[in-house]
């Protein structure tokens, strides 16, 4: 217990983790009374696997009908969710579901969040990004995550592209966290070892991020009665903590055999566990500046995700001293001192991320040197991420991640590129 904290908590209304679990859900989905869904996937999951077809016949022979949309895309955009919006509700017949299961990564549960608000009235789902008023209630949402890494299913927020200026955009309210999130390792057992790496980083990231974050009693809710994120406390930093010990332990395994089910059964705790954190606690500058990242690489989130995290934690060495040097521990760091414990830290998560396949640096993934004042003024623009870093001065802290993100220079001094600091303001 910290005494200072000011938790608000929003986890799923319902969490079944467990090999098999999926055999579980047409007879509870009877039980909680629905009676005609929508599965959201895509046409992967719709056409190469068993999963859709026996949800579909088990959930009919309980007296529950279900139409599949399989068009969910990777990195869903507005416009997608517009088109499958009026696909759906045509081939209903203006009959409403009473709720909405999402099958596959974060993309197809994104998706599946923002059809929960669009399903109802047909709108454009643009009319649903920010906050919501309180008028706004989704339908309800069963989350079935097929990759250990996105936590989409224990969030408050769908993610889309608008594809008029290719930025991401969010409709945010804790009415958008799933009813259910059903975790069934099983499904991860075929992931191929490229996603393996970007999820299993990502769950990751949000672990360590989240553990690291702003305190919940310093967070600006901005006078929000039901914040979706709210800074870290002692409950967020129980299931980080155990999020990042799972992924020290499970990550690499998984990569390297992913055959090796109990390491995927690890990883799909470490990744429930590390959204359980960060869904509530929030993230800082690792996705801050990623995102800006991939608006310019178009690399996947989590492999920009990877890069950034040794140099973020570099950044926090300071004001997180205690907690990076309890990180360290959890990766079996045994430097008595701190400095060293934290500078091994940093270089062995990044030797870890090129094990994984994953660049290292900003270079390795095309970005040139003339970019990173952009690219930093970008990053500070995601205010919501950048007022949660806990440091004195979080412009020039990015500035000084970024250019050691370039570099690759994992050190304590100040850098200048070419005797010329980069110009954030």
């Amino acid at each position: 217990m910290r005494e200072d904290d000011l938790i608000h908590f929003c986890p799923p209304a319902r969490l079944i983790i467990g090999a098999g679990a999926r055999a579980q859900l047409p007879s509870l989905v009877a039980h909680l009374g629905y009676r005609r869904g929508v599965l959201v996937t895509d046409i992967f999951f719709a056409t190469r696997t068993p999963w859709v077809r026996e949800y579909v016949e088990a959930a009919e022979a309980a007296g529950v009908s279900t139409l599949v949309f399989d068009g969910g895309q990777r990195d869903p955009t507005t416009a997608l969710c517009d088109s499958a919006t009026r696909e759906v509700r045509e081939v209903l017949g203006g009959a409403t579901p009473d709720h909405v299961i999402a099958l596959g990564g974060g993309s197809n549960i994104d998706l599946a969040k923002a059809l929960c608000l669009t399903l109802q009235s047909g709108k454009p789902v643009r009319e649903f990004v920010g906050v919501l008023p309180s008028v706004r209630r989704p339908l309800p949402l069963i989350a079935l995550p097929t990759t250990a890494g996105t936590g989409s299913e224990a969030t408050p927020g769908a993610i889309l592209v608008d594809p008029l200026n290719s930025t991401k955009v969010a409709v945010m309210d804790n009415a958008l966290r799933p009813q259910l999130a059903l975790i069934d390792p099983e499904f991860t057992y075929t992931c191929p070892p490229n996603v393996t790496a970007d999820a299993g980083i990502d769950a990751l990231t949000h672990a360590i991020e989240s553990y690291l974050t702003i305190d919940s009693s310093e967070y600006d809710r901005g006078g929000h009665a039901d914040p979706g994120y709210s800074g870290r406390s002692s409950l967020t930093m129980m299931f980080a903590r155990e999020a990042i010990t799972l992924c020290a332990r499970y990550l690499k395994r998984c990569y390297d055999n992913g055959g090796d089910t109990e390491a995927r059964a690890g990883m799909c705790h470490a990744s429930i566990y590390a959204a359980l954190s960060y869904g509530s606690a929030g993230l800082n500058a690792v996705h801050g500046i990623a995102y800006a990242v991939a608006g310019l690489t178009h690399r996947s989130h989590g492999t920009t995700n990877a890069v950034m995290l040794p140099y973020v934690l570099g950044a926090l060495a300071e004001t997180r001293r205690d907690d990076l040097v309890q990180v360290a521990r959890m990766f079996d760091i045994s430097e008595r001192d701190e400095d060293e414990a934290i500078q091994t830290l940093c270089h062995m998560l990044r030797d870890m991320i090129a094990s994984l396949g994953i660049p290292t640096d900003l270079r390795a993934l095309g970005v040139e040197h003339a970019s990173l004042s952009g690219l930093t003024r970008n990053a500070l623009n995601v205010t919501r991420l950048a007022k949660a870093f806990p440091v004195a001065d979080v412009a020039r802290a990015y500035a000084d991640i970024v250019q050691r993100a370039y570099c690759g220079e994992l050190g304590k001094t100040p850098l200048q590129i070419g005797d010329t600091a980069l110009d954030f303001n």
